[in-house]
């Protein structure tokens, strides 16, 4: 479960792994009601994504991935998630596994196995059986040999990545577990419901690379559309909550990161009584910037006039801020009554 409690974002760098409940945001995940793939091109499907959803598109939350939609009687059992590069597929594979190791959602399952194809991709020359695969990826599962009267998910995470043939015309049907052959058989059959036909299938892939799952053998294609406007504001907070001017700050939800450095050089940005110390570099750290505001207010003896948490009667207030930022902390109450008034300068 460890594996997948931590993360990583973006280029993956040692040590540099995120607490994956720390920032999961749900991603708007739609069906498609063609029930096919969407065959653009991925520039196009970035565009799309990026835009808002339509009217009438409901969205499926990732622990509810295999349940019922509204007017469906039963699960389904093979679902086909589509997205762009990069939108957070995999991401949602890992939540949805997690929420269940860690007993959040989906009590009905007995089994989640996660599987990559850039892991099957190494197998390509091995034979296996079923209960033998399972057994080479988890160590747990030995010792047990009838799946079928588990629920079992198996997850078989970017299909886009697969070396395997995936031969569903010409691969042998085959039925038993305990039966040795390729991966590329055992993968074939258990997509087509031929191999433990009890078990739910959850495929993710890049929209390009869908149509190596013939139509029949996918109840139900899901895609990614990547974050509504809320869930981008959702997403940001989360992610930066930590960040904070001073790592003593007890501030949250700054705009802050960690290795901001200033673009205006220090003799731009001190005050002109009062110099930047000369071992200060020419574009400070942001703590390094905080601090010269600190030794500003002792020098000046400002620190008694400054309070915070408290309520004063004001004649006008400033805000200094960077030229695109908008004022969402604002309180509605700011321009009411008689003389209140917002005014914006550049």
């Amino acid at each position: 479960m460890q594996k997948f409690r931590r993360v990583f974002e973006g280029i993956a760098k040692a040590g540099q792994s995120s607490n994956l409940n720390d920032f999961y945001t749900e991603l708007f995940i739609t069906e498609r009601v063609s029930g096919e793939v969407n065959k653009e091109h991925e520039v196009r499907l970035i565009e799309t994504a990026s835009r808002k959803p339509a009217k009438g598109e409901t969205p499926i939350k990732c622990e509810d991935i295999f349940k019922p939609l509204p007017g469906q009687d039963q699960p389904s059992r093979t679902i086909m998630t589509t997205g762009v590069a990069g939108i957070g597929k995999t991401v949602l594979t890992q939540k949805f596994t997690l929420d269940w190791a860690e007993g959040k959602a989906n009590h009905d399952i007995d089994f989640t196995l996660p599987f990559t194809f850039r892991e099957l991709n190494l197998l390509k020359e091995k034979e296996f059986s079923l209960v033998e695969l399972l057994h080479h990826f988890f160590i747990q599962t030995k010792g047990i040999c009838r799946y079928d009267l588990f629920q079992v998910v198996f997850i078989l995470d970017g299909l886009d990545e697969c070396r395997l043939p995936m031969d569903f015309q010409n691969n042998p049907i085959w039925t038993d577990v305990t039966k040795s052959t390729s991966v590329d058989v055992l993968l074939t059959n258990l997509i087509r419901g031929d191999l433990l036909p009890s078990a739910r299938i959850w495929i993710t892939t890049r929209p390009a690379a869908a149509n190596q799952i013939p139509a029949e053998c996918v109840d139900m294609v899901t895609e990614v559309r990547g974050f509504t406007d809320l869930q981008k504001e959702c997403y940001f907070r989360k992610r930066f909550r930590e960040d904070t001017l001073d790592s003593q700050s007890e501030s949250d939800g700054t705009s802050i990161y960690r290795s901001l450095v200033t673009n205006t050089s220090k003799e731009m940005m001190c005050f002109s009584d009062f110099p930047m110390p000369a071992h200060y570099p020419n574009y400070l750290h942001h703590a390094q910037l905080l601090q010269y505001y600190r030794l500003y207010t002792e020098h000046f003896g400002l620190r008694r006039h400054i309070t915070f948490q408290a309520r004063h009667d004001i004649d006008a207030v400033i805000f200094c801020t960077g030229y695109r930022a908008t004022f969402p902390f604002l309180p509605e109450s700011l321009s009411d009554g008689p003389g209140g008034e917002l005014t914006l300068y550049e």
